[in-house]
């Protein structure tokens, strides 16, 4: 049955827009993106199905083009949709950093951490670069692969905070793996970052490790 012929309180549109998008579930948020579904299956049926098929919604929206693309219902502009979904929650995250100081905003730091980096499927190493005042000026994704002392270069990181006018920055790198223990490099190229900056009097406030929908604090840790 098509949704048009569901009672209004079934109907997600209707459903948002009486309670709210939180009384909604994944495929019925999911259903209002695809905006239709398929021949003899509801949006809502195509939504449930295809979270079923990729075995949870994180998993669903952070699958790569070639795997999403072979799956039947999801052609390019339904993957652009989910994608651009999943960049706009993104970008959310950023903009509350961008509102105040980032060291008054920890959990907001955290949730933009881990919506960033949590469904990478390598390593990654970035910097957030704040101003005098500890607000965001920008977020930059500066190396990817294993980190080590051949991966993560101070003088390209020193280039770019200069280049950013930064009075600080904070350091973010994923685990894939999900495991949040620094390792020896991961402590040994945060301390080479920490010298080389403080040479140009930029302080390093934090560098976190993202794993799978957790954060790790080096400073919590007593490691910076």
């Amino acid at each position: 049955m098509s949704i048009r012929h569901w009672p209004d309180a079934e109907r997600p549109r209707e459903k948002l827009l009486e309670r709210g998008a939180q009384a909604l579930s994944d495929a019925e948020l999911l259903a209002l993106l695809f905006g239709s579904g398929m021949r003899g299956s509801s949006a809502v049926d195509l939504a449930r199905t295809l979270i079923a098929r990729f075995g949870s919604l994180r998993a669903l929206l952070s699958a790569e083009a070639g795997h999403a693309l072979r799956e039947s219902g999801i052609g390019p502009a339904r993957y652009a949709t989910l994608k651009a979904a999943l960049e706009l929650a993104r970008r959310h995250f950023q903009e509350a950093l961008r509102l105040g100081p980032t060291l008054a905003a920890p959990e907001a730091t955290r949730s933009f951490l881990i919506a960033q980096l949590r469904d990478r499927p390598f390593e990654v190493f970035c910097c957030l670069y704040l101003d005098n005042r500890n607000r965001l000026i920008a977020f930059e994704e500066l190396f990817r692969g294993t980190i080590d002392r051949a991966g993560v270069h101070p003088r390209e990181v020193l280039r770019q905070t200069l280049l950013h006018n930064a009075a600080s920055v904070i350091f973010a790198h994923n685990h894939p793996s999900g495991v949040l223990e620094p390792s020896q490099a991961d402590e040994l190229i945060t301390r080479r970052l920490k010298e080389a900056l403080a040479l140009v009097d930029v302080r390093v406030l934090d560098h976190f490790i993202i794993g799978d929908g957790c954060c790790l604090s080096f400073v919590e840790r007593g490691l910076l």
